[in-house]
């Protein structure tokens, strides 16, 4: 896991790891750990699975697969 902007301060950190099967499982993994700020965050956020925009919930993540976890970002 890598977490960017908003994710990283919710998180406390930069990177981390988790077990999923599914992105669906990871981000509840995630909000379990770290509480209702990342969840906020993670309601909102695009996620990369080695390098490539998953937005299908159901998706299978590989054994070592990395995810990036993006908020919305502001700006242009």
């Amino acid at each position: 896991m890598r977490y960017f902007a908003g994710a990283r301060a919710a998180a406390g950190s930069a990177e981390g790891r988790a077990e999923a099967a599914t992105l669906a499982e990871l981000r509840t993994e995630l909000a379990a750990r770290y509480g209702a700020a990342l969840e906020r965050v993670l309601a909102g956020a695009s996620f990369l699975v080695d390098g490539v925009s998953v937005q299908d919930p159901a998706y299978r993540l590989a054994e070592g697969a990395t995810v990036d976890v993006l908020p919305p970002f502001a700006g242009g």
